[in-house]
């Protein structure tokens, strides 16, 4: 039976993964975790805030995907959303989603994510 999801993989150019560790860790405020030496020599790199995980994974031929993105949870959006634009990513939201607050951004190589927090949990 299904308990949670794990993590989730997205895909990255390779050499991209300096651009990576810069856009993870000081715009969304991830923190890079270890990969295991075996997956290590392949390329890429894991992120890791609360029980949020994302891998990137180095991808020969990479291109982003216009539409598959993850759905990234947050609390105080605003704020959130804030801290984004001001580290330089690009915030566009978006209100077609019922109850909900959201907006999409896209990491130093294209790939799409979504933040999002139901209407009636924002920070005061």
């Amino acid at each position: 039976m299904l308990a949670a999801v794990d993590h989730v993989q997205l895909a990255a150019p390779p050499g991209s993964e300096d651009a990576l560790r810069t856009y993870y860790t000081a715009v969304l405020g991830m923190t890079e975790i270890p990969k295991p030496p075996v997956l290590a020599a392949r390329g890429g790199c894991w992120f890791q805030a609360g029980p949020v995980q994302l891998h990137l994974g180095i991808e020969a031929g990479f291109h982003p995907a216009r539409k598959a993105h993850p759905g990234l949870r947050v609390t105080d959006i605003g704020a959130y959303a804030a801290r984004l634009e001001e580290r330089g990513a690009k915030v566009d939201w978006d209100d077609e989603l019922p109850g909900h607050r959201r907006f999409y951004s896209e990491d130093p190589v294209g790939n799409r994510l979504e933040f999002l927090e139901p209407m009636g949990t924002v920070a005061g």
